[in-house]
């Protein structure tokens, strides 16, 4: 796959060969500013950032990543990032817009996830007035206030299919409509976009139009998973340790002993879950810290050997086996939602999506004479957290 990923000019840079520009320290690998209004704390939370906007690590991989993003940042190709959930890609992209010629502009964000399917369209686009019920006055969409920006589209392949046609379309074009309108707007925006999946796994699920995929990914970064950056480990706990102590106004310290437990942890989580161990660890501690890993191991991610099992015969369908695999996540994470999304790969909507299409069909004839039959007991299912 990556071979024809190569044949369609989609490039996986690297510039392990190019000198790294002058940094502040030997652990702050690039340097940028963040958008107004992040404090110490927030700017932690986005993953690996001090309030500098300093890119925390000293590891081969982010070394990499640092010069990828350096060198791509100042021209107009779409970039997609990819790595897994906590990695820090939102901070690329903020990276990216930063270093870019459209710094001045506005950086807008939209998970696409997130957005309920029917109003996708309308929130990328806009819309006008009464296009819909409620619509009771003129909305421009993400697209238009990213104008002269940078717009990043997280989780990109959560976005319906019968939409991405028309994202394309704005794409090449540079122009779009807003529902209920006739007029073409023109947008002047770079798009960034980010995903979970990696670029094969995109191709041969079809998670995204082919002819769309590779007019996204002009650049393909990936972003390493916490595990394989050894040493940064200690260089970000460290960091986020000492945005909570300017934050606070304290000056607790790490126990050695707690670094030395943090680098033998797999974490699962990365970057996200290594700052929220880091800041429940400070809240339970007086002046020295030892990392509180007791909820992580709770979790059924550490406990993979005592999962239950789910057996489905050969034959089976694809929708009646995603059905099983979904219930008995479901079930095996308590009916909480985010959990059994983040097990599968997925967003808490599409969980949600598909609950949602399984409850539309709880009785189902049975008996020929045509009277129905109760579905199976549903698994009561905890608010989303």
């Amino acid at each position: 796959m990556s071979d024809e990923l190569q044949e369609r000019n989609v490039s996986f840079i690297d510039f392990s060969d190019v000198a790294s520009s002058p940094r502040p320290s030997p652990a702050v690998i690039a340097t940028f500013p963040l958008p107004a209004g992040s404090s110490r704390v927030r700017a932690a939370n986005t993953a690996q950032a001090t309030d500098n906007g300093e890119l925390i690590g000293e590891s081969p991989e982010m070394i990499e990543v640092a010069e990828q993003l350096r060198r791509v940042a100042p021209s107009q190709a779409t970039v997609m990032l990819v790595g897994e959930s906590g990695t820090g890609k939102e901070l690329a992209a903020q990276f990216l817009h930063a270093h870019s010629p459209r710094a001045n502009g506005p950086m807008v964000a939209v998970n696409c996830g997130a957005i309920p399917v029917n109003l996708v369209e309308a929130e990328l686009f806009g819309y006008e007035r009464g296009a819909f019920t409620g619509a009771v006055r003129q909305h421009p969409g993400y697209f238009e206030r990213a104008t002269g920006g940078t717009l990043l589209l997280d989780e990109i392949t959560e976005m319906p299919l019968d939409l991405q046609s028309k994202l394309l379309r704005v794409l090449e074009t540079g122009r779009a409509v807003r529902v209920g309108g006739t007029e073409e707007i023109a947008v002047d925006v770079r798009i960034v976009t980010a995903s979970n999946h990696p670029p094969e796994a995109i191709l041969r699920d079809h998670r995204l139009r082919e002819d769309l995929f590779y007019r996204l990914a002009v650049f393909v970064v990936r972003l390493p998973p916490l595990r394989r950056r050894g040493e940064d480990i200690e260089l970000l706990a460290r960091a986020f340790l000492e945005c909570l102590n300017k934050e606070y106004g304290t000056r607790k310290r790490f126990d050695p002993r707690a670094l030395a437990l943090a680098r033998t942890h797999s974490w699962p989580g990365n970057v996200r879950e290594l700052r929220n161990c880091v800041e429940r660890s400070f809240v339970l501690s007086d002046d020295v810290i030892v990392l509180d890993l007791q909820p992580i191991r709770r979790t059924p991610v550490a406990c993979a050997d005592q999962r239950e099992s789910v057996v489905i015969p050969v034959g089976t369908t694809l929708a009646a086996a995603e059905h099983e695999v979904l219930l008995a996540t479901l079930k095996h994470c308590g009916g909480n939602k985010r959990r059994t999304a983040e097990m599968l790969g997925v967003s808490v909507k599409t969980i949600y999506n598909k609950l949602v299409g399984e409850r539309s069909t709880t009785t189902t004839p049975s008996h020929d004479d045509g009277s129905e039959r109760s579905a199976p007991p549903r698994i009561p299912l905890s608010p989303v957290q």
